[in-house]
């Protein structure tokens, strides 16, 4: 049975590999990496068929050490010990083990401290693949043991000369319309196997693939929403504006449509987050709890169930009330520990574990009571009159 197309036309070498030069020209990492047969330990973090595992293989492959590829969604920790066994037997008949773990963000915390002290003695060279932001979901031993390499959508570009080399791999170049090229690197979002599958699926459907092929194709016209492009900063502002104008209707349609165009959930949470504590602060003390059970909610429960999540926080933050107080008195210390770095703490605030600092003064006057207010007050004497709220 014959392998899909992005599969059979995933690259060998680096340098059949297209795209992603800030990480592959001379003198880039992963370039370097190969060059010097040095295996080091990276996180690749990027959207979906932006070259990840493609990347790993090739590393592998180049620099020549055993390479072994599992899925957290589907490994077990049986599989883990087997991996392990296998990278000793490996060391013991001087070969080096790569291992390549797609979609790491999957695993937990244990699963993922599984392998923290193999990575750390050289046993075993971690590459892990995630969509997530690594900071929250790779563990931060493992982060320090690595290098987090960002991997970006593939640009247009990119995507018409990876469509041009399967058509010309295939020999069906002339099957294929330069508008059936663009269009279908205009929808692909970035994807090179979203790319390569539809054009896989048009050359099924026509001799000749044309513009309305390949629409028929894919089924539908995707939302061109690069996920680190300016369409996808712009609909996130739009989203947040509405919420700060009190616009429940446009706040609503604009969470729809980043969550009909694959927007992650987990970043429209933190936003809200961030609005609740933001843009509605002391006028609404609850709203950065709902917007943490938000969260909290997205992480336990993932789409589709969670947009009933989302919309309620949306709604609900929309609809409050507003106060910017509690971030003009951020910005307002934040500015006065930068002009004042090095005002001295007054005496009477300070820490008193020895005699001799009392004898001078430290702590004079201070009760343990609630609400006590010391009559000199609490701020360094040139800041005395400074007030944030």
């Amino acid at each position: 049975m014959e392998q899909p197309l992005a599969e059979r036309m995933r690259p060998k070498t680096l340098d059949e590999y297209i795209g992603q030069n800030h990480l592959t020209k001379q003198g880039e990492i992963i370039r370097e990496i190969i060059n010097k047969k040095q295996p080091t330990s990276l996180i690749f973090w990027g959207p979906p068929g932006s070259g990840k595992t493609t990347l790993a293989r090739i590393i592998a492959g180049e620099i020549g050490i055993d390479f072994v590829e599992i899925s957290a969604v589907t490994a077990k920790k049986a599989d883990v010990t087997t991996v392990v066994e296998r990278a000793r037997t490996n060391w013991s008949l001087q070969q080096r083990t790569l291992l390549f773990v797609d979609e790491i963000h999957r695993f937990n915390k244990a699963q993922q401290d599984a392998f923290l002290p193999h990575v750390e003695s050289g046993l075993i060279t971690l590459i892990g693949a995630t969509t997530e932001n690594p900071s929250f979901e790779v563990i931060t031993p493992l982060l320090s043991r690595s290098r987090v390499i960002i991997l970006q959508p593939h640009s247009n570009e990119d995507m018409v000369s990876i469509i041009k080399r399967a058509l010309k791999l295939e020999k069906v170049t002339k099957r294929v319309s330069a508008k059936a090229v663009d269009l279908l690197a205009e929808i692909s979002g970035g994807d090179a196997r979203v790319a390569l599958s539809n054009l896989e699926l048009a050359l099924q459907l026509s001799e000749k693939v044309t513009p309305d092929v390949v629409k028929t194709a894919a089924q539908k016209r995707l939302p061109g929403y690069d996920k680190g492009g300016e369409y996808h900063y712009n609909l996130i502002s739009a989203f947040i504006k509405s919420m700060r104008g009190s616009d429940v209707n446009a706040a609503l349609y604009y969470l729809a449509r980043m969550i009909d165009a694959g927007e992650d959930p987990k970043f429209i949470a933190r936003r809200m987050v961030i609005f609740a504590s933001e843009d509605i602060g002391l006028a609404g003390n609850g709203a950065l709890a709902l917007a943490t059970a938000t969260f909290q909610a997205i992480e336990r429960i993932g789409l589709p169930e969670g947009q009933y999540s989302l919309f309620h926080c949306a709604a609900a933050l929309a609809k409050s009330k507003k106060s910017r107080e509690v971030a003009d008195a951020m910005y307002g210390a934040l500015k006065a520990a930068k002009d004042f770095p090095d005002a001295q703490i007054p005496l009477h605030l300070r820490n008193a574990p020895t005699q001799l600092m009392k004898d001078l003064g430290y702590a004079s006057g201070t009760k343990w009571e609630a609400d006590f207010k010391h009559p000199k007050g609490f701020l360094p004497e040139e800041l005395k009159d400074l007030k944030f709220l």
